[in-house]
């Protein structure tokens, strides 16, 4: 008996902890299904995972407490279990190599997850890169295009991609079979890789130009498919196993973030774009073509709710980290211009909710 009313009464104690009353009107506001949880929780792109885990690192250090625990899904994966709703059983963060689109916001607000916090981390370039042993590459957007579409203007409209060879694409590339490897559907490198440089290439070509200004949608219905004869693969979100590929197959291409190239100079070189290399240089000031943004991005409400949340978006703005000289650039992160990093301080600190985005 006296076993029973010992557990009775630890029953009774814990329950009693978990129903305490939240500090704060941030707390109150998430509900008590979001305290349930003792570590911060960061999904998503696998090109922000190396930079969120070396935060994530850093603020345990600092604080004692659990590191976040750091997921790396993809941007559009990450948004998708973001979005998915509030509580213990959703990411605080969204990790991003994009903006969240229209679609991925309302998606957030059907399932009560409103007032997110966007805060942009610094840049990134997408990167097609090969072995060191292998041969140079110097590719024109509308070369990368027509290797890797699915489909090509032809006499009667358009045709399956038959190209083999980068020799066959333009007599001025190397003599090896199309062979890239690349980021899934999923991805916000794919999506960078696809807006930025499969788009713009594809512009270049007269046919597919006029198309653009005739039906936008129909335009990006061909400009976004990608074969799928073999030629690419989809090689999964991890953009270091796409590395390792590429040291084990000389003959072949692989597309991924910048970051990534800088922490393995020593086995894969980059090609350059339309006459341009990959640097921090180029990067930052937006020459080199296939540049974009990066991003977090928070739910307001788990602030002072989930324990170290506070320091660690703190800790991901702070000059520190992402400033200029700070430890996320010496793992390729290329920092935001002074005035631009302090203006995602500011919206950090205000924890200023964000509006709608237009698409």
């Amino acid at each position: 008996m006296k076993t029973f009313a010992y557990l009775a009464v630890v029953a009774v104690a814990l329950s009693a902890c978990g129903q305490q009353p939240s500090k704060g009107g941030a707390e109150k506001a998430a509900g008590p299904s979001a305290s349930g949880r003792d570590q911060v929780w960061a999904a998503g792109s696998s090109t922000v995972f190396p930079f969120a885990t070396r935060v994530a690192e850093n603020v345990a250090k600092t604080t004692g407490g659990r590191p976040a625990k750091v997921e790396s899904l993809g941007t559009g994966g990450g948004f998708k279990l973001f979005c998915g709703g509030s509580g213990a059983g959703f990411p605080d963060v969204a990790n991003a190599s994009r903006p969240i689109k229209k679609s991925e916001f309302e998606q957030c607000g059907a399932n009560g997850v409103t007032d997110i916090v966007e805060i942009k981390i610094g840049y990134d370039g997408i990167v097609i890169a090969n072995a060191k042993s292998g041969p140079t590459y110097n590719f024109k957007l509308d070369q990368v295009y027509r290797g890797v579409a699915a489909e090509l203007p032809s006499p009667t409209g358009f045709a399956k991609n038959t190209y083999k060879n980068w020799k066959d694409v333009d007599a001025s590339l190397p003599a090896q079979a199309i062979l890239v490897y690349g980021p899934p559907p999923t991805s916000g490198t794919r999506d960078a890789f696809v807006e930025l440089g499969l788009e713009k290439g594809a512009r270049m070509i007269p046919t597919l130009d006029t198309l653009h200004g005739k039906d936008e949608e129909a335009f990006k219905a061909r400009a976004h498919t990608i074969r799928g004869d073999g030629a690419w693969v989809d090689a999964g979100e991890n953009d270091n196993a796409i590395v390792q590929t590429l040291t084990k197959t000389p003959n072949a291409l692989g597309v991924f973030g910048y970051s990534f190239l800088e922490n393995n100079m020593d086995t894969v070189k980059a090609a350059t774009i339309d006459g341009v290399a990959p640097t921090f240089e180029t990067i930052s000031n937006g020459s080199y073509p296939v540049s974009r943004s990066l991003y977090i991005y928070v739910k307001k409400a788990n602030i002072g709710v989930t324990p170290g949340l506070r320091e660690f978006v703190n800790a991901f703005v702070s000059d520190a980290a992402t400033g200029k000289g700070g430890y996320l650039q010496q793992r390729g992160l290329i920092p935001l211009a002074a005035d631009a990093h302090a203006a995602q301080k500011e919206a950090a600190t205000a924890l200023t909710s964000m509006a709608a985005p237009a698409k």
